[in-house]
């Protein structure tokens, strides 16, 4: 292993290298962490907060170092704004999610609102979360709103879609959905947010006429029906006014196993009429799974079968992608070909980033699909579940289905998914990281009384900013990472990222892949110029650095000021970073 990270970290720690190859002991394993941990601290104290420049030959206060990047901002070129609703969220009563993780009880010591965990609704608040998700996820389609309305103690129980992957020591509350959390519960956790709520509708195993009931309990005007009766005598008498609903879910697997025709009838059939009440309803259609663009043109060309009109109903297609498969290329079957949350090397580190970046093909990909069909671009795509997913073995709460700790690389490809989504406002609408807290790529973990922001969470807050912003075009240049990939040569991209303005505010946001080696870079801005800096980052020396209920700042921003010199920006951005500048315009 070594000797391929001697590949990848490039020739400034050739000669370390080279003894570890000779000595690949315990004690040369932890040397060459100290000596990079000992390099990152000397980029964080020096170089990657205080840089100065000249028009000849850009160097940096530590050391000078020329400039091996640049960051080109093109202010002319602007891209369309970003959705706040990119920075979405998705939570599925699945294990610990909504029982333990969202909804603690009324009665529950541990500090709560209503129910409902305060210190989550707190940091949610802080990163501005703008739409949620609920229920599922293929729990979506095994549900019936209608258990989860009324007096709580008169709810019903039911068999949770995901009770046969519970462990028997698993709490009833994971096996056996009690309903203590429905549509109210649910809706309340937005506002106090300040979220939107998404609703999926069950397809698979409730009628049409049900949705449709569902829409009325959320938004008919209080005293109009009986249920909108039934919903104030819940305490809540003012319509919720719900606006994104999802008509389905994953129609191709969990959620119906339809073919791509036979979804599209069911869409037509649950879209015909449903009440508005003054209100546009934002309809999203069960999309594709990854790469699987016959999905998209079968579904859409079955629509459109009675005429181009029928493009009105749809507001977007939902797509799913998630990165699991670390096999590198020696199997694509769905348990053998995970790779470990904690336990990995560089390679895998490359392989991961590398799934995931196939988002950016994929949004350009299945809009193509669409464009065939649409070209005035009313619909748009929403990704409502994305991010990585490991076999399982790493949950801070044992036993928890599907629970992973996320690293410090899951920050990496975090901050390089919601770039991809912000480079493409026009395509994207929304957007939403599965899943919020106790599952796969989570913000947050909890148990009990104890609860943590994981690195995911960190990164929504750096990128909190860019939400509603004007993305702009931006040009990223920088060295190739060179790896060996299982005796075969491979690369990846040296630097990436986003950059988005409103008013005299430039929000730039990059990500670093490169496990060992910072990248130091001239940040240009045709267009503008800068009046003062900032930068926020996460990273650390250890790449496999993540937070636990133990140690909750293992990970956690840190922030540098940036100084001007002749007009010049540069920024060092270290090794497995992800970075956020935040620049005021003159």
């Amino acid at each position: 292993m070594v000797g391929r990270l001697r590949k990848i970290t490039g020739p400034y720690l050739d000669a370390e290298a080279e003894n570890l190859d000779r000595r690949e002991t315990a004690a040369t394993k932890e040397t060459a962490m100290i000596n990079r941990r000992d390099f990152l601290e000397q980029a964080a104290m020096g170089a990657a907060g205080l840089l100065l420049g000249s028009k000849t030959g850009l160097a940096s206060a530590a050391g000078s170092r020329a400039a091996d990047s640049r960051v080109e901002v093109l202010f002319d070129e602007p891209l369309g704004t970003v959705s706040p609703n990119i920075y979405g969220h998705f939570v599925e009563n699945l294990s610990g999610v909504l029982y333990d993780g969202i909804w603690v009880g009324e009665n529950s010591p541990v500090a709560n609102i209503d129910g409902l965990r305060k210190s989550l609704i707190e940091h949610m608040r802080k990163i501005k979360a703008p739409v949620i998700r609920f229920p599922g996820g293929c729990f979506a389609d095994s549900y019936d709103w209608r258990d989860g309305i009324g007096p709580a103690e008169k709810r019903p129980h039911r068999t949770n879609f995901w009770a046969m992957g519970e462990s028997e020591k698993a709490p009833a509350s994971h096996r056996y959905d009690p309903n203590a959390v429905g549509t109210n519960e649910f809706v309340h956790f937005c506002k106090l947010i300040g979220a939107e709520p998404y609703l999926a509708a069950n397809v698979r195993s409730l009628p049409a006429s049900v949705f449709q009931q569902w829409v009325e309990y959320c938004n008919s005007p209080a005293g109009s029906t009986t249920f909108a009766d039934a919903r104030a005598a819940a305490g809540y008498p003012d319509p919720f006014r719900v606006k994104y609903w999802g008509v389905g879910n994953e129609s191709w697997g969990c959620g119906g196993e339809f073919t791509p025709q036979e979804y599209a009838v069911e869409f037509r059939r649950y879209s015909t009429w449903l009440p508005t009440y003054g209100d546009n309803l934002d309809l999203i259609a069960s999309g594709p799974n990854t790469d699987e663009w016959s999905w998209t043109r079968e579904f859409l060309e079955e629509v459109l079968r009675k005429g181009p009109g029928e493009l009105r109903r749809i507001y977007g297609i939902a797509l799913h992608h998630y990165a699991w498969n670390l096999s590198r290329g020696k199997t694509q079957e769905w348990v053998a070909g995970k790779g470990d949350a904690l336990k990995f090397d560089a390679v895998d580190w490359y392989e991961l980033l590398r799934e995931g970046e196939r988002m950016e093909g994929l949004v350009t990909g299945h809009w193509q699909v669409l464009s065939e069909f649409d070209r005035q671009h009313r619909v748009k795509l929403v990704v409502d579940e994305w991010g990585p997913w490991y076999r399982p073995g790493s949950a801070a709460t044992p036993g928890d289905q599907l629970e992973q700790m996320p690293t410090l690389r899951d920050a990496v490809f975090s901050g390089m998914t919601l770039d991809i989504f912000n480079r493409h406002p026009e395509k994207v609408a929304m957007a939403n990281c599965a899943q919020l807290i106790n599952c796969l790529n989570s913000l947050y973990l909890a148990h009990e009384d104890k609860f943590v922001i994981t690195p995911v969470g960190h990164v929504f807050e750096l990128y909190a900013s860019h939400q509603g912003g004007q993305a702009l075009r931006t040009i990223f240049s920088a060295p190739t990472v060179h790896y060996d990939r299982d005796g075969q040569s491979a690369s990846f991209w040296g630097l990436r990222g986003s950059a988005s303005v409103r008013d005299k505010n430039l929000t730039i946001t990059v990500v670093n892949p490169n496990t060992s080696e910072s990248r130091l870079a001239e940040i240009s801005l045709r267009g503008a110029s800068v009046r003062e800096a900032s930068m926020r980052f996460l990273s650390n020396a250890d790449i496999h650095a993540h937070n636990t209920f133990e140690q909750r700042d293992v990970v956690v921003p840190q922030t540098k000021p940036l100084r001007l010199s002749e007009g010049s920006l540069v920024v060092e951005f270290p090794p497995a970073s992800v970075a956020a500048l935040t620049i005021q315009l003159n």
